[in-house]
């Protein structure tokens, strides 16, 4: 990735369809050469209006979109010469495996030597070398998945879209295309946006994730400050599992502020918007954070609530404990197989650590 100027950029970009609501709202973006970015929200969030606009298949109504510092608001899709993969694949269902891929050099006129090594090339970069013949009525999701991928990279695009291709693929195949994809992404260093409702996804391809909500960017960053430090109620809520208490404000220490619960319980946590005394707020913490405090362990001196034990999810990789308490919601634990649980209905002691839990206004 570098860090000189941006392959892209969006200025000011806005885009309306009924000339009233905003479906993209002053987008400003920056994507660096060779990153793999996700736009990362649920529907109606404005990514995938961002992805069409920098596909060209749709003009913002404000704004400008610059690719190494060239305006190309207003060029045609034709004319970028960037990689599309779509959700339905779009494969022509009367055209060879090799066909398919061929296309984009077919119309862009590439001598039939060149073409055919070009297509060899792409289709062992997908596993696909072997089928080439086959039509895509012959071929799997995930297999029709890869020859729309092959198809996108086999003219050297220097930037490649795709429009939640995984998402008609079953768990597990999804599961394997996305550590497919990030393994040829690495391979190829060429760009990637790709476009998701899915949080697990987006975390475990990209290098950075831009989460939407109402056609503005709430967060970009990095996946793991994504998921450690979000900068809202929103991302918190919408990136990962998060529990949540309602808790007041009743004194502020430096980045940090102590809240009272309903019960008068107090915990200190990050205030992360500037919460001030009086203000209700939201506590958020993973779940992988709480600790269960064993009765024979001596407890820690601050931030301790009760919680009755309802019922305990396992998981396969990890146990879920599912607490009450008297006011406030559930509250969700996450702990590993070695950790035995208590039977339900027993009290326990939780354990929220103050450098993990985050207050929001």
């Amino acid at each position: 990735m570098t860090t000189q100027t941006p392959l892209v950029t969006f200025s000011g970009v806005q885009k309306t369809y009924d000339g009233e609501h905003l479906v993209v709202r002053d987008l400003h973006l920056d994507i660096e050469a060779g990153e793999f970015l996700s736009l990362l929200g649920p529907s109606g969030s404005g990514k995938t209006t961002t992805l069409m606009m920098l596909a060209g298949f749709e003009t913002p109504t404000a704004g400008e979109i610059r690719l190494r510092g060239r305006d190309i608001t207003h060029t045609p899709p034709h004319k970028r010469h960037f990689g599309m993969v779509f959700q339905n694949y779009a494969l022509f269902p009367h055209m060879t495996v090799a066909d398919n891929i061929a296309y984009p050099l077919t119309v862009r006129r590439v001598r039939r030597a060149e073409r055919e090594a070009k297509v060899r090339r792409a289709l062992d970069m997908v596993q696909m070398g072997r089928m080439a013949e086959r039509y895509p009525a012959q071929l799997s999701g995930g297999q029709q998945q890869r020859v729309a991928l092959a198809r996108a990279l086999v003219f050297d695009p220097q930037l490649v879209l795709m429009d939640e291709p995984l998402g008609a693929l079953d768990k597990q195949l999804r599961e394997h295309m996305q550590i497919e994809l990030k393994a040829l992404h690495r391979q190829l260093g060429i760009t990637f946006v790709y476009v998701t409702r899915d949080q697990s996804e987006a975390l475990t391809m990209s290098d950075r994730v831009a989460v939407f909500n109402e056609g503005v960017i709430q967060q970009i960053d990095r996946v793991d400050r994504l998921y450690e430090a979000p900068v809202n109620r929103f991302v918190a809520s919408f990136v990962g599992d998060s529990t949540t208490l309602d808790a007041r404000v009743v004194e502020v220490a430096g980045d940090d502020a102590i809240v009272a619960l309903a019960d008068g319980t107090r915990l200190r946590g990050r205030n992360v918007n500037g919460a001030t005394v009086g203000d209700a707020v939201q506590c958020c913490i993973r779940p992988e954070r709480i600790a269960v405090v064993a009765p024979d362990q001596p407890a820690p001196s601050g931030n301790l609530i009760e919680a009755v034990l309802d019922d305990t999810i396992y998981f396969g990789d990890h146990l879920r404990l599912r607490c009450r308490r008297p006011q406030g919601p559930e509250v969700i634990v996450k702990c590993p197989l070695s950790q035995s649980a208590p039977a339900a209905g027993a009290v326990v002691r939780l354990h929220l650590p103050a450098a993990y839990l985050r207050l929001y206004r």
